[in-house]
């Protein structure tokens, strides 16, 4: 990101989407709180992936694990001894960054970088600083430490308060949301007997102590995460993972994201349990490139093993039909929300011009994603037979769908901050209402006007611009 910051992360303040967090202090570096339109947003976002991934699907069920689990979950998973990042300091500036990110600033491309151990970086490092080529690219001074490796692991305790955090009492505010999955699959599968292939899939915050997180929401200490993990036989891995990429793929295309604006990342390194990993990518105007927003891994049984081994707890799956008992192996897709809200402001922020040479700002999201689906007016706000009806309309709607009740300015202005938040349609209540028991009902996207029956309004809305009689001017 450069400086000057993206209209769109000024534009989510202005119109309460998305805080800094703790701001009359200062605020609090990588830490974002959501506003009202903002809440709605992400909370219509993983209603639709909750829809697609458990609702329609005979063999996803749902959990909700809790943060805090027994610190060995992670020693078990190797997150203790292995879930850090390479970190390099300016001893001028005071600056952090990741080295293997300030290597890519010199070329280095990712499959050079991730992942790779602490001496190759530090020898990259000290070819290009041999070379006074490297800088800190904050203050540009060469004044720059090695590489040394730096914890994501947020530490916290439980039980007696204690001043410092004691060995006993530690525990870890959990790195992702798969690690409640696992431990809960014996628990699913001795509640719900369920059929091999079957999946778990959980929304849920998550933490990382991040070296530098200066990319608005796309990368926090606090975040959530829409996580599926699912279990099966090993033979029945190459079959199932083209399916859930294909399926995965179809739902952001479903949801309005072009097919341009969207790419494959194949992992050329993996994890010596991994057999394949593939990122679905976006390509953010607001961060300059494509970023990583969801990941489709195929995980082996490796979790499944560890944690068996470091419990002592038989987590073997029995097959009835075979007689057989094994451990399943696990493909995951693991989803940002946060990333994923901020990909569909990305894609839905626009600004127009209009025919009479104005300019308007619009969120053309999916309607089944927008904050508030309608806007309810009386045409004017002095007169009391209009304020009435417009207000009934605006109770009978509220029991349906989030809608809001807008009396402020002319009707123009109403028109335009309605678009700025996303508002699919626009309600007016006028004098020839009152009399035949209609509203014209304005859409976002093309700004056409129709005459609808109210009391086929939310007949109308649930089908697009197709049942009205367009509006003589």
């Amino acid at each position: 990101m450069s400086d000057k910051p993206h209209p769109l992360i000024s534009f989510a303040k202005s119109r309460g989407f998305i805080y800094p967090s703790s701001e009359i202090y200062g605020g609090l570096s990588a830490i974002y709180d959501y506003g009202h339109y903002g809440i709605l947003l992400k909370k219509n976002i993983e209603a639709a992936w909750w829809k697609a991934m458990v609702q329609e699907r005979d063999d996803v069920f749902g959990l909700d694990s809790a943060i805090f689990m027994h610190p060995k979950t992670w020693i078990a998973s190797g997150h203790v001894d292995g879930f850090d990042d390479p970190q390099v300091d300016c001893r001028q500036c005071k600056s952090r960054f990741r080295a293997d990110h300030l290597l890519e600033n010199y070329g280095y491309t990712d499959d050079q970088t991730d992942k790779a151990p602490l001496d190759y970086l530090n020898a990259q490092l000290d070819a290009l600083r041999h070379d006074k080529k490297l800088t800190c690219p904050n203050c540009g001074s060469r004044d720059l430490t090695s590489a040394k490796r730096f914890s994501l692991m947020v530490k916290s305790n439980i039980g007696s308060p204690t001043d410092d955090l004691k060995e006993e009492n530690v525990v870890y505010l959990r790195p992702e949301t798969c690690g409640g999955i696992y431990l809960e699959y014996k628990n699913v599968v001795d509640s719900l007997h369920p059929s091999l292939p079957f999946g778990i899939a959980q929304v849920g915050k998550a933490f990382r102590n991040e070296i530098i997180a200066r990319q608005f929401i796309f990368r926090t200490r606090e975040f959530e995460q829409m996580e599926m993990q699912y279990f099966l036989k090993s033979e029945q891995m190459k079959e199932k993972y083209e399916q859930w990429k294909k399926d995965r793929f179809a739902w952001y295309l479903e949801y309005g994201i072009s097919k341009t604006k969207l790419r494959w990342y194949k992992h050329a390194k993996l994890v010596f349990y991994a057999s394949a990993a593939y990122d679905i990518e976006y390509n953010f105007s607001v961060l300059g490139n494509f970023k990583e927003v969801e990941g489709i891994h195929a995980r082996g049984d490796h979790d499944l093993t560890q944690h068996s081994k470091f419990s002592g707890a038989d987590l073997r799956y029995f097959d009835q039909a075979t007689g057989q008992k094994f451990l399943p192996h696990i493909m995951e897709t693991s989803v940002g929300l946060n990333r994923l809200m901020l990909m569909f402001l990305d894609n839905a922020f626009t600004t127009e011009k209009l025919e009479d040479g104005s300019e308007r700002t619009v969120l053309k999201l999916d309607k089944r994603l927008a904050p508030i689906k309608a806007a309810v007016f009386p045409l004017l706000r002095n007169k009391p037979e209009l304020v009435d009806k417009a207000k009934q309309i605006a109770a009978m709607l509220r029991k349906e769908m989030m809608i809001e009740y807008d009396d402020h300015g002319n009707i123009g202005k109403r028109y335009r901050r309605q678009d700025e938040i996303g508002t699919p349609y626009c309600i007016t209540v006028d004098f020839d209402g009152l009399k035949d028991e209609t509203v014209t009902v304005r859409s976002r996207d093309s700004m056409k006007q129709e005459r609808v029956a109210i009391s086929r309004l939310l007949e109308y809305m649930a089908g697009g611009e197709r049942r009205g009689t367009p509006k003589k001017n």
